[in-house]
């Protein structure tokens, strides 16, 4: 029974992930001419692994901070989980619904106000118009944005934007949600904030994946850290020992 209890409780499973990029070895200036070098087979790519043979489970109500230099495969393996990525090798399973705050203003219309935007990115999460009327008004005073609302979002600050991100992302409960440096825009008191916002949200069960260049920050917010070196897992495991042979080795970086 402890054993099916276990597998029972494993709400994301990366089994031998690999994602491979083709990098263009010549610059090409347009459509016609990518298309017309494709048909002449004159097209010539460089293969980057960005994840190689990636392992790890991850259980209900985990928090799990993703950490490595950049281009260690951080924020491609989040995009994979997200299912915005499909892996060009192994699977990904998970089970319940995704929160993804993976770049700043993704899904967002530069054009519509924040109040259309708050509907356009509840449409995109699934969620009615309803019940993003019924959250509005929480939305809006977390983002602490009231007197931005019919502004169009391509006149806001990255500061702004990200708030208004996050306050849309967290609504609910949802089962997982995947943070992706979106804590490193704004000041420290509403970083704070939304760190606040994320262990609550752990403590009601939601299983979040964080990645942040602040090791402090994913000591704050992480149990179990994931640790990526040129797209390969160097490590998996306790937030403070990890951390701790990892700013050995960088500094903290």
């Amino acid at each position: 029974m402890e054993e099916n209890k276990s597998l029972d409780d494993v709400i994301i499973e990366v089994n031998n992930v690999s994602r491979c990029f083709n990098l263009a070895r010549e610059r090409v200036d347009s459509l016609k001419e990518y298309i017309v070098r494709k048909l002449k087979g004159n097209l010539h790519f460089d293969e980057f692994w960005a994840l190689n043979d990636v392992s790890f489970k991850v259980r209900r109500g985990e928090s799990i901070g993703l950490i490595g230099l950049n281009g260690s495969g951080k924020s491609t393996m989040l995009k994979v989980i997200a299912g915005v990525l499909k892996p060009t090798g192994g699977s990904v399973r998970v089970s319940g619904s995704v929160a993804p705050l993976i770049e700043l203003g993704a899904g967002f219309d530069s054009d519509l106000t924040a109040r259309e935007n708050i509907f356009l990115n509840g449409a995109l999460l699934g969620h009615s118009r309803a019940v993003m009327r019924g959250f509005y008004d929480d939305i809006v005073e977390f983002a602490e944005l009231a007197d931005f609302m019919d502004v169009p979002v391509k006149n806001f600050s990255s500061g702004m934007t990200s708030r208004l991100a996050f306050s849309i992302a967290t609504i609910g409960k949802p089962d997982i949600l995947i943070v992706d440096e979106v804590l490193a825009v704004g000041d420290s008191k509403f970083q704070q904030k939304c760190i606040d916002r994320i262990q609550d949200m752990m403590r009601q069960g939601t299983t979040v994946l964080f990645v942040s260049h602040s090791i402090e920050q994913v000591k704050l917010v992480c149990n179990k850290v994931v640790w990526l070196e040129h797209g390969k897992l160097r490590a998996y495991g306790d937030t403070m020992e990890i951390c701790e042979q990892y700013e050995e080795l960088y500094g903290g970086r």
